[in-house]
């Protein structure tokens, strides 16, 4: 029996045994909601790619420097995110949530790809950061395998496709559900109205921060905050969060400028909070955002 089928049996049968959906513990958050949540995700990692693939061609991506066999990859990372989709609907059945409605801003297949690099590394956060919100066990086998196949999808983007490094640091940056769902929100312009009663009813976004294009470790930079919360009252820290690792500066005032810490290299998030010690939902001010500071072999930022 290939791994697949046996997955899905697995995660079928837990489904098929399940009485009720599953209890609320002290979080309020439960595997049901985590499940939809993953589900959202991956609902968007494959409209991203079927539309893609639907738009670039195998000349496209050729006219654009890649080699021949990279469309070709991209095609099985289509099919991996339609596969975790189906799983994951399996499970759920009818009380899965739809997908949304999407605007990727990709308008060339350099912009493809770097959305593609961006979409993988985040799931990889997703999946890390979610996994402590499971109960059921046969849930988090079934999140790690997916877990494992979006890190590996991410380092094959950043290495092969980019020529970058395939990884940032020893561990993952796990991301909070709020966190990601910041991100994701970027792209999403819609969703059915049932969905809303699927997901945790704590989903928020965050307003959206964006840092310049040229950021880099050890600049002064200035960030933007999109529809900032009004109320909001300091003081103001910078948050970059590097694998496990988060590294803050203070903000003088209410000023928008930043030192980026120039020891900061590779897959970094971004945020601005009300702590400079730690950082979690009730403190975030804006972000996360998604920084990519290149590095080579040698670990030290390509200019």
């Amino acid at each position: 029996m290939k791994f697949t089928t046996a997955l899905t049996a697995a995660l079928s049968i837990v489904a098929l045994q399940a009485t009720a959906l599953p209890s609320k513990r002290s979080s309020t958050i439960t595997d049901f909601e985590v499940l939809n949540f993953a589900l959202t995700l991956e609902h968007l990692e494959n409209a991203f790619y079927t539309q893609g693939l639907n738009k670039y061609s195998q000349s496209d991506f050729i006219k654009a420097g890649l080699p021949p066999w990279a469309r070709g990859r991209f095609v099985e990372i289509a099919k991996n995110e339609a596969a975790h989709a189906a799983i994951i609907e399996s499970v759920l059945g009818s009380q899965a949530v739809q997908p949304c409605e999407y605007d990727f801003g990709d308008t060339d297949v350099k912009a493809f790809v770097d959305f593609s690099a961006l979409a993988e590394t985040v799931g990889s956060s997703a999946y890390s950061g979610a996994a402590g919100l499971l109960t059921n066990k046969e849930y988090v086998t079934g999140a790690a395998t997916i877990l494992a196949t979006e890190a590996r999808q991410a380092a094959w983007v950043n290495s092969a496709i980019l020529k970058g490094a395939p990884w940032s640091s020893p561990f993952e940056a796990p991301l909070s559900l709020n966190q990601v769902f910041t991100i994701a929100s970027g792209v999403i312009t819609g969703c059915p109205s049932g969905n809303a009663a699927l997901l945790p009813s704590t989903l928020k976004a965050f307003p959206a921060l964006s840092f310049p294009a040229n950021a880099t470790p050890g600049a002064k930079v200035q960030f933007d905050i999109t529809n900032p919360t009004p109320a909001t009252t300091g003081p103001f820290f910078a948050a970059f969060i590097s694998g496990l690792n988060t590294t803050f500066v203070p903000l003088d005032g209410d000023s928008n400028e930043v030192v980026i810490p120039s020891e900061l290299f590779g897959v970094v998030f971004a945020l601005i909070t009300t702590n400079g010690t730690q950082v979690d939902d009730s403190t975030t001010v804006a972000g996360p955002t998604f920084l990519n500071f290149v590095y080579d072999s040698q670990g030290k930022i390509e200019t």
